[in-house]
């Protein structure tokens, strides 16, 4: 079966803003240091991203930001279990884990359940969970390489796993997170980075509907500092979504389709 939505890998990197002097951050002790993958301090990885990745899913979808690849399935909507109580919409289960392989030191992994409750707080406000009452819609993401800002790159495949079960959204979600490193914000953080970082910003939106579905900030920040970092999340998000729209119509095309 030819593949759904395999698009070259693309960029979605926000918008540059009026450069100031970029400062040395605590990576390195060189004066005027690089980032270790070699991009500009606000431009995002590439991104790659299809959908029909898993047969036997409703929906699926593959994602792939630089080292980080993420594979999530969608099962349902299905009857609800019989212990849970009547309800006229939908319910939304969300698990988050990784392989044994995913990083460098074996089992060194993020909280997936941490993760788990995130997924389902990003996701739950796009989803029309009216469209499907008294059944359950369960998504399931694996980190099978994690190379940084995973989290955000779990939420995004997520929602466009969702968009290829047929899930009823009000609209696709993406995600984009932004690391505090001395004085300067790094977009798209890979794993170095986030373990050097002073601060970090992840944002969860709608960008068709200009909704936040869900904002984390760790660490201390000036208020001019979370203003910027906002602006280039929301630039990367509404950038994003473009991709994810174009792999969507890719795969409902008809030389996707196997003949």
């Amino acid at each position: 079966m030819a593949a759904k939505g395999g698009a070259a890998p693309a960029t979605y990197s926000p918008s540059l803003t009026t450069s100031k002097e970029k400062r040395r951050a605590p990576l390195f002790s060189e004066a005027d240091w690089v980032r270790p993958d070699g991009r500009g301090f606000h431009q995002c990885r590439l991104a790659f991203m299809r959908t029909a990745a898993v047969n036997s899913a409703s929906g699926s979808a593959y994602a792939e930001f630089g080292n980080t690849k993420v594979m999530v399935s969608v099962f349902g909507p299905r009857e609800s279990k019989k212990a849970m109580m009547y309800s006229d919409v939908g319910r939304l289960n969300c698990n988050v884990s990784y392989t044994t392989f995913a990083t460098a030191s074996r089992g060194q992994v993020s909280d997936n359940k941490d993760f788990s409750a995130m997924l389902h707080k990003a996701l739950e406000g796009s989803i029309i969970l009216e469209s499907f009452p008294k059944t359950t819609v369960d998504v399931f993401a694996l980190v099978m390489e994690s190379g940084g800002s995973d989290l955000p790159v779990i939420i995004s495949c997520a929602s466009l796993a969702l968009a290829d079960a047929g899930i009823m959204l009000y609209d696709l979600v993406a995600s984009a997170s932004v690391s505090y490193l001395g004085k300067n914000l790094v977009m798209d953080p890979i794993t170095e980075e986030e373990s050097y970082q002073d601060g970090s910003m992840m944002i969860t939106c709608m960008p068709s509907r200009n909704e936040v579905t869900q904002l984390t900030l760790t660490g201390d920040w000036s208020t001019p500092k979370i203003h910027e970092a906002m602006e280039l999340c929301l630039d990367a998000c509404s950038k994003l979504a473009k991709i994810m729209r174009s792999c969507l119509k890719e795969a409902a095309s008809p030389s996707q389709v196997e003949e």
